[in-house]
């Protein structure tokens, strides 16, 4: 070796270990404090014939977000009556007494947005987002299209054949079978077990159907207009007084308090040749009103419900069963459900259904370290203030606390009540509320090829 080479490796060490020496000492700062969601200053009116309206001045952007938000959705159907109000709502669509579907769109058009109609399980709305000199202008326009629906008999058909060429294409995924049995399975008796109808319900519905679950569950009492970004008080609330205070008052919500089932059952719905077997695994939890919520929403996050989540690292970096495995805590009003859905390999299947409740028992007698703790809640944490910072994030956040009877300090309490959760609270929540035992389970796959697998993971029979 020259005496070249060897002042050359001398100083490549040099600066290797002056670089290494630099990164050691130069850490990167801590996080700054976390930051709770501070709900902007709004204005509430309440008018003689029940309706209320909600302005909430937000941002710099010249637009304002309107929605007008109606207490009943889904929740309120028959139980021969699945879809009905999203059928309500697509001949909404179809325009006014006074103007075509063609005219609201030119004129929503000219305004600098588009009108959105849409249902829920426990809301149906309609929304837009317009230049803010043209809110008082739109709320009329929206005002007309909700007191004045025009119910075209001859457009009937055509919207029930497209909805059952949705319901069909919908069902032709495994995940839409596994989750209609999964509800249907926990809330047996209730609008949130009834997630499809039959085509022979969607033929059944007539526009005398449709006028009656609009008279029966729309008016005034129900209605929130929530108005928020750029705009004139003053003058949006000319325009809801002049469009929309002889509406009539209606009937208050009624929303009907579901009783889940927990019942342990073992299904699977055969698809044979399927590559794949689509899982949903899961049982009757709180909903947002009571006072644990909070705590089982962290416990959620380190489970399942975010990429970083322990069953997603097991079955999906670990173990390579799946692609896309999640957890879910489903808020219904004074209820819940939490599930762990997956597409898994079918050979894996029962594999995979094994570390689902191994994750689920270690979190249950050994409290998640604080760093993972912090980890989580800080993600979960900015996720939220983030997405709460627009105008729809505002809007849909105080729909969510009209929709569950909550205080606004659910709200801007949210991250500091995430943050004081601890780890021997997420393993106590674990223990109470996410039992293995008493979880419903449906498959959709190869009946032939995972079956065996199933009984032998659960040690329970199957379901025929």
């Amino acid at each position: 070796m020259t005496m070249r080479t060897l002042l050359t490796y001398v100083l490549i060490l040099t600066f290797s270990v002056t670089v290494l020496t630099a990164q050691e000492k130069e850490q990167p700062p801590k996080g700054g404090e976390p930051k709770g969601f501070t709900l902007p200053e709004k204005e509430i009116v309440e008018f003689d014939n029940g309706l209320t309206l909600v302005m909430v001045p937000y941002g710099s952007i010249p637009k304002a977000t309107i929605q007008f938000s109606i207490k009943t959705g889904n929740i309120d159907e028959k139980e021969n009556q699945v879809w009905l109000a999203d059928l309500m709502a697509d001949m909404l669509k179809e325009g006014s007494t006074t103007k075509s579907a063609k005219q609201i769109a030119d004129d929503m058009a000219g305004m600098g947005g588009n009108l959105n109609i849409g249902v829920g399980v426990h809301t149906s709305y309609l929304s837009s987002s317009v230049l803010y000199e043209f809110a008082p202008k739109a709320i009329t326009l929206m005002a007309d299209v909700l007191k004045n629906p025009k119910w075209p008999v001859e457009e009937l058909d055509r919207l029930k054949n497209d909805m059952k060429r949705n319901l069909s294409v919908r069902l032709a995924g495994p995940q839409a079978q596994a989750s209609r049995d999964f509800f249907a399975a926990i809330y047996p008796d209730h609008p949130y077990g009834r997630v499809f109808p039959t085509d022979a319900m969607i033929d059944s519905y007539s526009v005398e159907d449709i006028k009656k679950f609009y008279d029966s569950n729309f008016g005034a009492l129900r209605t929130t207009i929530y108005v928020a970004g750029n705009f004139d008080a003053k003058s949006v609330k000319e325009a809801i007084e002049s469009s929309l205070t002889d509406w009539k008052k209606g009937e208050p919500s009624d929303y009907a308090i579901a009783q889940p089932v927990t019942n342990a059952d073992v299904k699977i719905i055969d698809r044979p040749g399927a590559p794949q077997s689509t899982i949903y695994y899961g049982l009757p939890v709180i909903g947002p009103s009571s006072e644990d919520y909070i705590a089982l929403d962290v416990t959620n996050s380190i489970l399942g419900g975010s990429f970083a989540s322990r069953i997603t690292s097991n079955i999906r970096e670990d173990k390579g069963y799946t692609y896309s495995p999640y957890s879910n805590l489903k808020d219904n009003y004074k209820t819940g459900v939490w599930y762990e859905a997956a597409d898994v390999t079918t050979e894996h299947t029962g594999a995979a259904l094994k570390e689902i409740v191994k994750e689920i028992e270690i979190l249950q007698n050994e409290p998640p370290s604080q760093e993972e703790m912090e980890g989580i809640i800080n993600y979960e944490s900015g996720i939220y203030v983030l997405q709460n910072s627009t105008p729809n994030g505002i809007i849909g956040q105080l729909i969510f606390l009209d929709t569950h009877d909550l205080d606004e300090s659910f709200l801007t309490d949210k991250v500091k009540n995430m943050h004081a959760v601890t780890p021997e609270k997420v393993s106590e929540m674990t223990q109470k509320y996410i039992q293995p035992d008493n979880m419903t389970l449906i498959v959709v796959g190869d009946k032939a090829k995972i079956e065996n697998q199933i009984q032998e993971t659960l040690q329970k029979p199957l379901k025929q």
